[in-house]
């Protein structure tokens, strides 16, 4: 029997509108490592994206080794297998390899070749029991970029290369492993039918959703531990294809999502459980509203019903907060008005993001050119200020433009 835990997308390193999240990682793999002595964890695997950005700073790559050296050391039998994902740089990532692998610890950032072919024998790792026994074999692949996968004439080559490299890596397994040894699969990509958060689409931004790989290709496979999206989640209604989701929510879209990682235990060649351990991050993130978007003076209001800040908080533990304002028309005072409430409150300020209320009004398009130079100066500044903001210039506003525009054409007479 063997117990494993699932895990990824931990974006060590990552600032939050600017705040530093240096305590919440740390409480994270603190709560880490308390839970694989609790569970009695054999192997742990991270599927990738450990680090936020390709060249992380000297502490974030000081939090993941030294969680690695903590945790072998408190529990010097469990096995870490590590993959890169899009965030990490792949051979940064395998650097120190050389200084964890007597710490039963495997890092696969590159794809390996031989003479310009896949070694895909390397990318396969035996999982061993705690009577030390081969009880599974996993495949480490880390995320794919193009030249990783093999070559396919296909519409999609991108995804039809990365399935061609899973099909080739299952039928080398099946020709190694016993009918009572599982196999595990690991990957960071996009799914096909996997939830991304609407109107934040940060998962996708790099890999831009081409890989798109059919769940139904890991069906056969005891277990498949997924990285890269951020919510927790089971694909193709199996129980065994699931991402872990991320520990820290990545943005507001994300503040609901549930966290944790996932625990599988097998035996004999067969999934016995699989299980979400939740995980409760540090800091909480808060809306005002909490959906939608309100007028500027109930804004005002909700913030005023905030906690106050006392003397000797750690200020860094305060929920991040964003204002969420439904204007009718343009306020500039309106940034410097929710600074003011904001002052003596508990919460740190991330952003405030706008909305216009659109009203029913009737509007004429024009598509030429000459439709626009048939337009008065009042019209064309009615027509754009709607564009821009949905709503009619306020009076105030078309007295002030008039204003101005007859003091230039004086000036031009």
């Amino acid at each position: 029997m063997i117990s494993i835990l699932h895990t990824a997308d931990w974006h060590l390193g990552q600032t939050f509108f600017s705040y530093d999240r240096v305590k919440e990682h740390t409480h994270f793999l603190d709560w880490l490592k308390q839970t694989i002595l609790k569970e009695d964890i054999d192997v742990l695997l991270i599927s990738g994206d450990i680090f936020d950005v390709s060249n992380p700073s000297a502490q974030a790559q000081n939090q993941f080794y030294r969680f690695i050296q903590e945790i072998t050391t408190l529990k010097n039998n469990i096995q870490i297998v590590v993959t890169a994902g899009n965030h990490d740089s792949a051979s940064r990532l395998e650097a120190p390899l050389p200084l964890v692998q007597d710490k039963n610890t495997f890092i696969k950032g590159l794809v390996p070749k031989v003479n310009s072919e896949i070694d895909y024998d390397q990318l396969i790792i035996p999982l061993y029991n705690q009577q030390k026994e081969i009880e599974g074999f996993c495949l480490a692949v880390p995320f794919l970029r193009q030249g990783d996968y093999p070559k396919v004439d296909s519409e999609n080559p991108h995804a039809a290369g990365i399935q061609e490299l899973y099909m080739q890596l299952i039928q080398r397994v099946n020709e190694k492993r016993r009918e009572d040894q599982s196999v595990v699969a690991m990957g960071h990509l996009q799914a096909i039918g996997s939830d991304i958060a609407k109107n934040d689409y940060s998962e996708k931004l790099i890999i831009g959703g081409l890989e798109s790989v059919s769940p139904n290709l890991f069906k056969d496979i005891n277990y498949t531990a997924l990285g890269h999206i951020h919510k927790a989640q089971k694909l193709a209604g199996c129980e065994h294809i699931r991402y872990s989701g991320s520990p820290l929510p990545m943005s507001f879209a994300e503040k609901y999502y549930k966290h944790g990682v996932v625990k599988v235990v097998l035996d004999k060649g067969k999934t016995v459980s699989i299980d979400k351990i939740e995980y409760s991050p540090l800091v909480k993130l808060i809306s005002i509203p909490d959906k939608g978007a309100a007028l500027p003076q109930d804004v005002l209001d909700s913030l005023s019903n905030l906690p106050i800040a006392r003397d000797g908080d750690d200020t860094s533990l305060y929920p991040y907060l964003e204002v969420r304002v439904l204007l009718e028309e343009p306020e500039p005072m309106l940034v410097q008005k929710i600074s003011v409430a904001l002052e003596d409150k508990a919460v740190r300020l991330t952003r405030i993001p706008n909305e216009y209320r659109t009203k029913n009004v009737i509007t004429q398009e024009y598509d030429s050119l000459d439709g626009l130079q048939s337009l008065e100066p009042i019209d064309l500044a009615k027509k754009v200020f709607l564009d821009t903001y949905k709503v009619d210039m306020s009076d105030s506003l078309l007295e002030l433009f008039q204003e101005v525009y007859y003091k230039i054409e004086e000036e031009e007479k």
